[in-house]
């Protein structure tokens, strides 16, 4: 049962650097749009950036809830992320570790 655990944190800390890496490319997508280097004219760029939004939107929602307003400027990707590495490098680390010390 103890190795099962284990995988499933390898898994989970795999999809959340996965994860990590869209928020990365949706930011800098988001910068290319607002400074007109691509535009959503595109088929392919208008695909892409929409499916950006919908893996990505459920993530912000509930961080832009709890963060005031600051204008044009999100920094809900930034607190993602920062979310993101605390998971991946001290939570379940800490996780496995623990499973680790039960199993013996």
């Amino acid at each position: 049962m103890i190795p099962f655990l284990l995988m499933i944190l390898d898994i989970i800390g795999f999809l959340l650097s996965a994860l990590s890496i869209v928020i990365v490319v949706q930011a800098i997508l988001s910068w290319l749009i607002v400074f007109n280097v691509i535009n959503l004219y595109n088929e392919f760029v208008r695909s892409v950036w929409q499916a950006l939004e919908v893996i990505t939107r459920p993530i912000y929602r509930p961080i832009r809830r709890i963060l005031p307003d600051f204008g044009a400027l999100d920094l809900s990707p930034l607190v993602a992320l920062l979310i993101i590495y605390i998971l991946n490098n001290f939570v379940l680390p800490t996780l496995a570790a623990q499973l680790a010390a039960t199993a013996y």
